[in-house]
């Protein structure tokens, strides 16, 4: 049982209310007397141990005192009658002629007794209540303090964190260097009549750092930085979210120059009436105080408001208007130089082995955010612990970032041989087609082993970090992502449900190069569809489509040529190199996994598709001789999808990298 559990709970306070109860009671009834039975009582009247008797009317109380101690019941000795036996009583006191002789009253209750009597049991039900609603609201909260902010001040005992222990977001790092020198010298902005931004957006998807940025600057500016979380301002009592808001700006506003940090601020930051319940909810109210606090920042007051999101597209545009949020800084996926300077900082204090390159593990690793490369070292240091090893070696680290990409491999999991082969030649299909293609990158690992929920899976990385992605690369993927449903389909003659996955990612990719990518001449460059990206539930759910049913008959007869297209062109892949996909399976059936250089040497002799005719519109006349440009490896590759053809962003937007494409099969039904 737990103690601790106990003593916070309200069983303590309970029992002590009960001991209070019965001392009081004690101290105002408790006069030293034994209580006696009346037949008892009778029987010591009889008796000729009697000094005196009193009989208190009002309570049919008898107190005796008796000449001689009594061995048990002691000198005094009370007991309580009846009314009908009121004369028996009388009777008895007479009979007994007590030396000092005895009394009747009828006793006069003291007002004091009285008042206590009565207040005693309401003052202990108040402190029993006032300890529970203590308790209930937390240490250190008082009852009915649920205005105040829950903001943490970061002290000098917080461990100290400053932009040398962030790496891959330079841009960002250089943005928030400016709002450091505004804190520390804001006389040198304000006298060539530049004002102090009011706020700063960092946005971008989850683990890039934005948290980590936050807590940099605290540690580089040496003011006071007020820590809270949107969610913390909300509440189920209407006004509260808004008086925390109060609370906080005024407490930065005291100890200026200083810094709020709030993160998700999409928790108290959406778009006003957007949600389904109408546009007077606790929430709403709460964003308009934020709204008024940031907007009446007095210019030499030196505050800043730090906040970190990962959907801007659903925050307020009030919010995000010049004069609050002035900066804007998006924190994406870092690139090969970043990802090799953050893999320097988190192996730190790791005994790594002389063998490891993390320039190496960089280029394995395109897409992964900052806590994708931090969680790959301490896979690495537990694999590497577990196995009773001293040093981290490449070996570790290949299998974390298998772990981090497909979860963990799933040892006791027994497939039947049929089932066996059958993967096998699906993974092949996959591998054999991505490698014959011409805009395909290069494939680097392909395996049979059951890993997180995929019975195998083909990894394919790029070489280099891009931009984009062009309609051949698209085409390709769609082609590759159909490679294991066609290569059932010619060894066995009988597909299974493995390949659902690659259908439903190929169909997406198809659909978007027709309605938002523009690559059908029969459609054009249209883009078709009320919104993008994801949809914001009560925004965007009463957006009706934008086009005709005519047109999207043509759309789904576009998506429906493009798959067929993909599955004739794997089908003449897999033909043409029927005899390197035997030798593949069969290798794959031998050693369950084959990494790029087994890889290499059984594609030797591939053959390869020949080009699809150029893509042309309008224009007939011949692409133009262009020099030969190197990609600069400045961002982070947009990966348009997995070897199962999905995409996740649109050519030409930068820095929505993705992880590496990595075909997970899904079990069989």
């Amino acid at each position: 049982m737990n103690l601790k559990r106990i003593f916070r709970g309200p069983i303590l306070y309970i029992v002590i209310a009960v001991i209070v109860v019965w001392v009081g009671s004690s101290l105002l009834t408790g006069s030293g007397f034994r209580q006696v039975t009346t037949e008892q009582g009778l029987d010591l009247l009889k008796g000729n141990n009697v000094q005196s008797v009193k009989i208190v009317d009002g309570e049919n109380r008898v107190d005796v005192v008796l000449a001689k101690e009594d061995d048990t019941l002691g000198k005094q000795v009370q007991f309580y009658y009846v009314t009908p036996r009121g004369a028996d009583v009388v009777a008895a006191v007479d009979a007994s002629n007590p030396s000092d002789g005895f009394d009747d009253e009828v006793p006069q209750p003291s007002w004091f007794l009285s008042a206590i009597s009565v207040l005693l049991p309401i003052i202990l039900i108040g402190v029993f209540i006032w300890l529970m609603l203590s308790g209930m609201q937390g240490g250190g909260n008082k009852v009915m303090q649920f205005g105040k902010s829950r903001a943490k001040l970061v002290s000098k005992e917080t461990p100290k964190v400053t932009f040398d222990d962030v790496a891959g977001a330079e841009e960002a790092i250089e943005e928030l260097h400016e709002i450091k020198e505004f804190l520390k010298e804001p006389a040198k902005f304000q006298a060539v009549g530049a004002r102090i931004p009011k706020g700063v957006l960092l946005y971008g998807p989850p683990g890039t750092g934005k948290t980590l940025l936050a807590r940099a600057v605290a540690g580089e500016a040496g003011v006071p930085f007020y820590s809270i979380s949107g969610s913390d301002f909300v509440e189920m009592f209407v006004g509260v979210g808004a008086s925390r808001v109060r609370d906080l700006f005024e407490q930065a506003k005291q100890n200026s120059p200083a810094i709020i940090f709030v993160d998700e601020i999409d928790a108290v930051g959406r778009h006003r009436g957007a949600g389904m319940g109408g546009g007077h909810d606790e929430r709403e109210q709460t964003l308009n105080q934020l709204l008024v606090e940031m907007d009446g920042f007095d210019v030499k007051t030196n505050v800043i408001l730090i906040a970190a999101t990962n959907r801007p597209d659903i925050l307020d545009p009030a919010l995000l208007r010049p004069g609050r949020f002035d900066r804007q800084i998006g924190v994406d996926a870092p690139d090969l130089k970043g990802r090799q300077k953050i893999l320097e900082v988190h192996s730190k204090g790791k005994p790594m082995a002389a063998g490891v390159d993390l320039e190496v593990l960089a280029r394995k690793t395109p897409g992964f955010t900052g806590a994708d490369l931090a969680n790959v070292l301490n896979e690495a240091a537990l694999l590497t612990a577990r196995s009773n090893a001293q040093l981290i070696d490449n070996r570790a680290l290949d299998e974390a970032v298998d772990r981090v990409m497909a979860g963990p491999q799933r040892r006791t999991r027994v497939m039947r041989d049929q089932e066996k082969l059958i993967t096998a030649y699906h993974e092949g299909g996959h591998a054999l087609v991505a490698a014959a293609m011409n805009h395909t990158d290069p494939v680097t690992k392909i395996t049979i082993l059951p890993r997180g929920r995929a019975l195998g899976y083909t990894m394919v990385l790029p070489l280099e970090d891009r931009y984009s992605v062009t309609r051949n690369e698209l085409l390709d993927q769609l082609a590759y992502a159909m490679g294991g449903r066609v290569a059932e389909e010619v060894v066995f003659h009988d597909p299974t449900s493995g390949a659902s996955n690659d259908i439903e990612k190929a169909t997406g990719t198809a659909r978007k190069m027709i309605t938002e990518f523009g690559m059908s001449s029969r459609i054009g460059s249209v883009k078709l569809g009320a919104s993008s990206g994801e949809m914001f539930l009560g925004r965007d759910m009463g957006h009706q489509r934008d086009y005709s049913e005519e047109l999207a008959q043509q759309v789904d007869e576009e998506v429906r040529r493009l798959i067929e297209n993909a599955h004739d062109e794997a089908y003449k892949v897999l033909n043409d190199n029927r005899d390197i996909l035997d030798r593949l399976a069969t290798a794959l059936l031998e050693q369950e996994t084959l990494d790029q250089g087994q890889l290499a040497e059984i594609f030797r002799d591939i053959k390869h598709l020949p080009e699809r005719p150029l893509w042309l519109s309008s224009d007939k006349r011949p692409l133009p001789d262009l020099p030969a440009v190197s990609m600069p490896k400045t961002k982070a590759p947009i990966d348009a999808g997995a070897v199962d053809g999905g995409v996740d962003s649109t050519p030409g937007e930068r820095g929505r990298a993705r992880a590496p494409r990595v075909k997970p099969r899904p079990a069989t039904a």
